[in-house]
């Protein structure tokens, strides 16, 4: 260990000198308080520190402290379940020790030293094993399995392996290697600016169920794939990050709060505990890692919160299961990196922010992906990654969102005039996107419906059509438009309001299946190709818009997940009112089923 002294305080960078023989990104300890900090910057030997922590009182002359670790992540039982803040120390550990406020200097462990887990063997004595190989498991909660993996780097004969009650520190067992014998312990320690090692990076080929019928049908993620939520204040980012954490289809939810405010964190506090995981029914917060750099925390230890949430991700990612990372928001990291870098007094790219901001939001995102885990069972893990964006005055132009934009595959960008409107989720749907719609349409047209691509397609072509005419309509009213054009606002109508919009506070409209999402949209699309055959054959606009069904149609949303017989019973209802049109001529109701396809899944094939 080498010791410096300070030469220059500002704000959370301090320059020392006398560290010879210190590395980029070493973890340090700074002043006679020990405070957390990670060398950015050597120069003719000035090294400028970040500090993780609040830097009043520091001044020059006082000691620095190397470490010679970089800065490190522990990984192993007991993150399920936990809140740390940015740089892993937990947070109900530091309150039950210093109370309220985090105390300066502070140093906890963040796997609980004492706790002692049960170990279950899954390998046998003798047996030959190599990098990521499970050798046992751990019950962590009711919800999740906690797999003990060999490290990277080891492979041998495994040894003494049995089960026993033992603490994260404590050997279960060795594994004897050509240089010798290695204890293996149920605890890893992980660079977080390293990238996990993987045998394969496999194409994204399953959906990412949601629940949210906009994301879902419209604008799908894969599994293992990145996307991106730009908005201005106000329009639902945080919302939005909250649904996904509480209703993806992932095995482990790993949330990250960099920047935000605290009460945003709070409410996910509260809420997870008290909602049920569909799946098991058990807490959500069972399957849940909580980092939390709230705004008021120092603004340095935001880019720490973001990689050291990554690398706890790729480990459950490891173990073969699939991972959400929600990071919100990316833009409070990228202000921290503008202003470390102003005082580095680096070059200031566009907007100030430093010239490598794109590269450092694209070593973030592109650890996202499905990979072939190591291992000899061959098995695979997904991570995906959603990232919000804060752009000011939701100005998209703003270079955190063009450098996102960059490397994502799915944009679900927020419009602060449908949150003005009370719609949300507030997702434009005429300037999001998803790159993924080939995949995850084949894959729900042969599990849930042939007709799925269909639906999706006229739905959009609906809401498309609408878009032309509402400057018309703004100029002269909907009343002065043709016929035909009002049915068009009708069914988009429809679609916007019973079916895009979805209350995340309903306990039955918060989450859809997608067997529901396409049976709601069936009727919308079947029923709006009927009525343009009955005002075909001679129907006024204004007696379709009258029919008691569309009252039905618009509360569908909220039959609950166990009666979706009753989507055939509105479409019967719908089928006899406008038959009860007296309308001759024309296709009967029941022939638009062939343009956008049946209800019954084909059988399900590899997409």
């Amino acid at each position: 260990m080498t010791e410096g002294r300070i030469e220059k305080v500002s704000g959370p960078l301090v320059v020392a000198t006398g560290l010879a023989g210190a590395q980029m990104y070493e973890v340090v300890r700074v002043g006679e308080e020990a405070l957390f900090g990670e060398i950015i910057e050597i120069r003719a030997g000035r090294y400028s520190i970040q500090v993780y922590e609040d830097t009043s009182g520091l001044q020059p002359g006082a000691p620095v402290h190397t470490t010679g670790q970089p800065l490190s992540v522990e990984l192993g039982p007991g993150l399920i379940t936990s809140i740390y803040d940015g740089v892993q120390r937990p947070l109900e550990a530091l309150r039950e020790r210093h109370g309220n406020f985090v105390a300066r200097g502070a140093h906890v462990p963040a796997l609980d030293r004492k706790r002692r887990w049960r170990f279950v063997p899954r390998v046998k004595d003798g047996q030959q094993v190599e990098p990521g190989d499970v050798l046992g498991e751990v019950r962590e909660t009711e919800a999740f399995v906690h797999r003990i993996l060999v490290p990277p780097g080891v492979s041998g004969r495994a040894v003494g392996f049995v089960e026993a009650e033992k603490t994260v520190e404590t050997p279960v067992g060795a594994i004897e290697t050509a240089a010798g014998k290695v204890e293996v312990r149920m605890m890893q320690v992980w660079p977080v600016r390293m990238p996990r090692p993987f045998v394969q990076r496999l194409p994204p080929i399953a959906p990412l169920v949601t629940g949210q019928r906009v994301i879902d049908m419209f604008f799908p993620l894969a599994k293992g794939g990145t996307a991106c939520v730009p908005g201005p204040f106000g329009s639902g980012k945080t919302v939005v990050q909250h649904q996904l954490a509480k209703w993806a289809d992932v095995d482990v939810v790993v949330y990250v709060g960099c920047g935000e405010r605290g009460n945003e964190m709070t409410d996910v506090l509260l809420e997870m505990p008290r909602l049920k995981d569909p799946r098991t029914g058990r807490p959500l917060i069972e399957r849940t890692t909580l980092v939390a750099n709230t705004s008021n925390m120092p603004v340095a230890a935001r880019e720490a919160s973001v990689f050291t949430g990554i690398t706890i991700a790729e480990y459950f990612r490891d173990m073969g299961y699939d991972v959400a990372l929600m990071a919100d928001s990316t833009s409070r990291w990228a202000e921290a990196m503008r202003e470390i870098s102003g005082r580095l007094e680096e070059m200031p790219g566009e907007e100030g922010y430093p010239a490598y901001l794109a590269s450092r939001i694209a070593s973030f995102y592109e650890r996202a992906g499905r990979v072939r885990c190591l291992g000899s069972d061959k098995r695979e893990g997904t991570l995906s990654i959603i990232g919000a964006v804060s752009p000011p005055g939701g100005d998209l132009s703003d270079p955190v969102v063009q450098a996102t934009l960059r490397v994502v595959k799915v944009f679900w960008g927020l419009d602060d005039a449908l949150a003005a409107q009370r719609h949300f989720p507030a997702i434009n749907w005429l300037t999001s996107y998803s790159l993924y719609l080939d995949v995850t349409e084949q894959v729900a047209a042969a599990t849930v419906d042939r007709g799925w691509p269909a639906c999706r397609k006229e739905a959009m072509a609906l809401l498309q059509r609408e878009a032309e005419l509402e400057e018309l309509v703004r100029l002269v009213g909907v009343d002065a438009l043709p016929a035909s054009d009002r049915l068009v606002m009708l069914g988009a109508k429809m679609v916007r309001e019973d079916f895009l919009h979805q209350n995340a506070f309903d306990p039955v409209d918060t989450f859809t299946s997608h067997k529901k999402q396409f049976l709601m949209l069936r009727n919308i699309v079947q029923f709006y190709q009927a009525t343009r055959q009955a005002f075909e054959a001679g129907a006024e606009v204004e007696q379709i818009s009258r029919l008691p069904v569309l009252e039905r149609i618009a509360r569908a949303k909220f039959v609950p997940e166990d009666r979706l017989e009753e989507f055939d019973d509105i479409l019967r209802e719908a089928r006899t009112q406008l038959n009860g049109l007296r309308v001759t001529g024309g296709e009967p109701l029941e022939n638009a089923e062939e343009e956008v396809g049946g209800t019954q899944p084909q059988k399900a094939e590899a997409p």
